[in-house]
């Protein structure tokens, strides 16, 4: 098999001193390009995560422009705010289990233990179906039974969107299973690629065949969309699996996984919720107009996000594999410089995302430049959570899950109260204030806490050196 080398590569273009200056750039892209170590294959999945959710930037920027345009701001608000409570929802539907998929069937790989990995994958699926299942069903009920409680057009469209919720939980199962095979473009592609690409081609085809366009219509194709991608990528993946696993005994401890996956899914749970409470509070005490503005901020600025998505979802399946090492310094290595991948790529977007944000922000509509002040409260809220990398991941994968969880509740109380109290006081600026400040309590939590019980300065400014020292 063919590899690109750098280094040779390198060695051809440049002259005898210029590649003497360039080599050690081009040894450390080889390294990261074809190495064995754990730091080598955290980067490539990192970098190829990064990729793909560069790529669904743009298309979910340019398929929301395009859904800012056919809906204007009041569908459009409906519409975004309903798919976002859905899309909490369904992550949370999985009750942890697609994180705890990722710490646990890593080490079974390595420990070679077939019948753990045959019974955790059969009964993760069932469980996800089932439980996502009942909560769409009671979600439904609440919309329709509980009508007095929203504003009359939230109703439908929260019935409609209830429907996608057992494939949402589904697609987020199969993502942590494809995580948890060193699969990145098997796990975010159907869900960061496909899916938008569907809904964004069912509502312009609706549109060309002169169906109404608002909110409920758009809610429709997200359904459809959603229960297409996730069974392509059950298809795909179920194949991918049956050639690396042989089929055989079953060992099925659904008692010890949920145990370990119930804090896990108040951690994300409360990172969910952390993520898009302001967006939520915004819905429930202004109008879809505001909800419109405000989104379209948050997408504008989500480029941002995702160096820390892309690092995340590179290391949290090889923490797991070395918590058990003997030695922690790997461990500890790799933990402290995914900060340094995560910190330094958001700082240099986040500038970038700054200077371009109200050209990208009147391609909505000419109204949605008005959340152009908000972008500099948001950016730097979202630096700072990068300067101490996936620190949540670490603490889930290492057993710190329930004081992890606690902290994020806390943050998740603070942002709620925040936002009641800034909200009405400031508008669109308490939201994002609101957000902003409870980001800084999140930061220091978690570098304090894995710096107690792991030893890591998980800190984008901590020497590397140190920690090997440890």
């Amino acid at each position: 098999m063919l590899r690109f080398s750098a280094l040779q590569t390198a060695e051809q273009l440049f002259s005898a001193s210029l590649f003497e200056r360039v080599r050690p750039l081009a040894e450390r892209v080889d390294q990261a390009l074809n190495g064995d170590d754990d730091a080598s294959k955290a980067q490539r999945a990192s970098i190829i995560a990064f990729t793909i959710r560069v790529l669904s930037a743009f298309i979910a920027f340019v398929s929301q422009v395009i859904l800012a345009r056919l809906m204007g701001p009041f569908e459009y608000g409906v519409f975004v705010l309903v798919w976002v409570a859905m899309v909490i929802i369904g992550g949370l539907s999985c009750l942890g289990f697609q994180t705890a998929i990722i710490r646990f069937l890593p080490q079974y790989i390595e420990q070679d233990d077939g019948a753990r990995i045959r019974g955790m994958l059969i009964s993760s699926r069932i469980f996800v179906l089932v439980s996502s299942s009942l909560i769409a069903s009671a979600t439904a009920a609440i919309a329709y039974y509980g009508s007095n409680w929203f504003q009359s057009y939230y109703v439908l469209p929260f019935i409609v969107g209830a429907l996608a919720l057992p494939m949402i939980a589904f697609g987020d199962m199969l993502d942590g299973t494809a995580r948890a095979n060193g699969w990145p473009i098997r796990a975010l592609g159907p869900t960061y690629i496909v899916r938008p690409v569907l809904i964004l081609v069912l509502m312009v085809g609706a549109w060309s065949l002169g169906f109404p366009i608002n909110g409920v219509s758009a809610l429709m194709c997200a359904v459809i969309a959603t229960y297409a991608t996730s069974l392509i990528q059950y298809f795909v993946l179920t194949h991918n699996l049956s050639t690396r696993f042989t089929d055989g005994p079953q060992t099925i401890e659904l008692g010890h996984w949920l145990r370990v996956a119930l804090p896990i899914f108040l951690v994300e749970g409360f990172f969910f919720l952390l993520v898009n409470a302001d967006i939520l509070m915004v819905g429930a005490l202004m109008t879809p107009a505001d909800v419109a503005v405000y989104f379209a901020t948050v997408k504008t600025i989500a480029l941002v996000h995702f160096a820390f998505f892309a690092v995340k979802a590179g290391v949290a399946n090889r923490f797991a594999a070395r918590i058990n090492d003997t030695d922690p310094t790997a461990l500890r290595l790799l933990a402290r410089r995914s900060a340094n991948w995560t910190f330094y790529p958001s700082l240099f977007i986040g500038i970038a995302v700054l200077v371009v944000g109200p050209l990208l922000l009147a391609l909505f509509g000419p109204t949605f430049t008005e959340g152009y002040p908000l972008m500099f409260i948001m950016v730097a809220g979202v630096v700072l959570r990068a300067s101490i990398g996936p620190a949540e991941s670490l603490l889930n994968m290492s057993g710190n899950q329930n004081i992890c969880a606690a902290i994020f509740g806390c943050v998740l109380a603070i942002n709620i109260a925040l936002n009641f109290l800034l909200i009405p006081m400031f508008g669109l600026y308490g939201a994002a204030l609101a957000t902003a400040i409870a980001t800084v309590f999140e930061t220091l939590s978690l570098y304090i806490l894995v710096r107690l019980r792991l030893g890591v300065s998980m800190f984008a400014f901590a020497p590397v050196q140190a920690e090997a020292d440890q």
